[in-house]
């Protein structure tokens, strides 16, 4: 009988594959006053409502209260959640961080009368208030951030309403996660080698680099076999987060969700317009793409299970983790001794969590905040793409670490528009490390094949969600069921039409909506497409070798939110309210592309 492949228990992982959370919270005791500490807090700054108005030492004190309440507030949260998606199956942690999601709740409401109050206070009079009291300036982007959504901003009863209810808005999402990661179970499945290995999201990657297409074709079909399952769930569970979405945009009097997500985070709706207009006008590049796929392959027809093995035919380079942590400090020391001598202290110093192990939130992040490390989450495998994945994370987390180390709390963080640019460059600048590396034709045709794959799942497939996750909202919108049969029929449709007349349009890929987390955060996903794009200009100025340059992207890392994300962008050399940087994006597509088919033509 063959030998079944299972995952390890979370007691099983080795200690130093495993992130270090006492750092966090050293005993769970300490963890349990702090929450009791937060309730206080809460409980006391309700005590200031009423004072904003009377002089501006008052608002100084109503500010830094509330970012105090904030700070710990996070802390709490991200190890709450960190423990509880290190092992989703943990009942304690299930509590734990459902207890820390009815705090979130019980802050959000016993602070929900600050920014109303604020509001009311006349802009000309709050200018003279930076001028009596001059600390008050070092909080004045925070504060101009906060009025400028003065039309969006209901009573304080509404608001305290609203905020009483966030716990509430956030259960699709939640129960999206318990129902992915914990309780479908997923069927056995042969490798390449016949090994019986359980089917995961993790394992379910892999299979699809294989270059055995049984191989590819059943992982495929066994996956979507059990999301099919369940579609109606899942269906259920998307069409209430939408719901969630629409609603919240209408009583905060926006013209749609979409608005209200790009416009809360100082994202002019026109950057997503933009983004879809030039993907549209260049999906004939991804079409080409598909068609040199079924060349190479020498198939009749690609199957979306074809579009993730190399097209060279091999399974490519090879990266244990240990070796992966070399290759990326090579990759990214062009950036400087500073930020490579952070990576190595991320390394050393266990912010990352390695293996997949039974139960573990699938995928992989950076996580953290001002005051804990920026803490990264994998599910390694021993290939190209998670050696991809580390650096991508790894962007994420230096991103944080200059940026905490450079910035006040209330600046300590950054938008999430500019996190995927700081990630996806650091995998730009690893594409370039490994073609000046290797001088294999063979080598390097893999390594054009996967950054076209990455491009094509970034930038293409990551606007196909955006575009789906619009129509979604426009169809709630309108009055009309998000049904698992109507949401299978568009995406089905909207899938041939990115990938042209050479894709197999199989029945499975029409329920690719069932297992994305990212619909269920509100708007998001453009930001991949747009981050990786910018990011290929920013890794160009970077590899020139220009001090000037690479030190502008350094001070971007270090910007934080101390400005609006357009304008701190704009200083590192990109206008994202302009098309010009996607175009450039796509050229570069289009010269890799065709140095890819030059080699393939002198293989013939």
């Amino acid at each position: 009988m063959d030998k079944i492949e299972k995952l390890p228990k979370r007691n099983e992982v080795p200690l130093e594959l495993t992130w270090d959370l006492q750092k966090v919270f050293l005993t769970e005791d300490v963890f349990e006053k702090n929450i009791n500490d937060i309730k206080k807090q809460a409980d006391n700054y309700k005590k200031l409502q009423g004072t904003l108005n009377k002089s501006a030492s008052d608002l100084l004190i109503a500010v830094k209260e509330l970012l105090a309440i904030n700070r710990n507030l996070e802390k709490v949260y991200v190890y709450a959640n960190m423990k509880n998606d290190q092992d989703t199956t943990d009942t304690h942690y299930q509590d734990v961080f459902a207890r820390v999601q009815k705090l979130l709740s019980i802050v959000a409401k016993a602070t929900s009368w600050f920014q109303p109050e604020l509001l009311q206070i006349k802009p000309q009079k709050l200018a003279k208030y930076y001028e009596i009291e001059l600390k008050l300036n070092e909080y004045q982007h925070l504060l101009e951030k906060l009025t400028a959504k003065r039309e969006h901003t209901l009573s304080e009863r509404e608001e305290a309403l609203l905020a009483g209810a966030t716990d509430i808005f956030s259960a699709s999402e939640n129960f999206f996660g318990i129902l992915n990661n914990t309780d479908l179970k997923f069927p056995l499945v042969k490798d390449e080698t016949q090994q019986v290995v359980e089917l995961s999201d993790g394992v379910y990657s892999r299979l699809l680099e294989s270059v055995d297409r049984n191989v590819r074709k059943e992982a495929f079909e066994k996956l979507y076999g059990v999301y099919g399952q369940f579609k109606h769930t899942f269906a259920a569970i998307l069409a209430n987060q939408v719901r969630v979405h629409n609603f919240e945009a209408n009583v905060r009097n926006y013209n749609s969700a979409r608005e209200a997500a790009l416009v809360s985070n100082e994202i002019p709706v026109v950057v997503y317009e933009k983004l879809i207009e030039e993907v549209e006008e260049h999906l004939p590049l991804l079409h080409r793409y598909v068609n040199l796929r079924k060349k190479v392959l020498n198939i009749d027809k690609v199957h979306m299970y074809d579009l993730y093995t190399p097209i060279v035919g091999k399974t490519g380079l090879k990266y244990t983790y240990p070796e992966a942590k070399k290759e990326a400090l090579n990759a990214l020391a062009i950036l400087g001794t500073e930020y490579s001598e952070q990576v190595r202290e991320a390394f050393n110093e266990r912010w990352i969590d390695v293996v997949e192990n039974k139960g573990k939130r699938s995928g992989a992040y950076s996580s953290g905040m001002y005051d804990t490390a920026p803490y990264i989450l994998l599910n390694w495998q021993d290939n190209l793409d998670n050696l991809f994945t580390l650096v991508h994370e790894m962007g994420h987390s230096m991103h944080s670490y200059l940026t905490t180390h450079t910035q006040p709390y209330q600046y300590g963080d950054y938008s999430i528009f500019l996190a995927e640019i700081a990630s996806t460059t650091n995998e730009n600048l690893l594409t370039q490390y490994l073609l000046n590396k290797e001088t294999s034709k063979q080598t390097r045709i893999f390594i054009l094949n996967h950054y076209l794959d990455g491009f094509k799942g970034t930038v293409f497939r990551q606007t196909q969600f955006a575009q789906f996750e619009q129509w979604i909202h426009e169809e709630d919108a309108k009055g009309n069921s998000l049904t698992a049969d109507y949401l299978a029929e568009y995406y089905k449709k909207l899938n041939k039409h990115y990938y042209g007349p050479n894709i197999e349009n199989d029945d499975e890929i029409a329920l690719e909506w069932t297992r994305i987390p990212h619909f269920y955060y509100n708007f998001y996903v453009y930001q991949y497409a747009t981050g990786f794009a910018a990011a290929s200009t920013l890794a160009k100025n970077i590899l020139s070798g220009d001090a000037v340059k690479i030190e502008a992207y350094l001070n971007f890392l270090k910007s934080g939110s101390s400005a609006y994300p357009i304008e701190i962008i704009k200083k590192a050399g990109i206008d994202m309210t302009d098309s010009w940087y996607l175009k450039e994006a796509f050229k570069i597509f289009e010269m890799r592309l065709n140095e890819l088919e030059k080699l393939l033509e002198s293989e013939e």
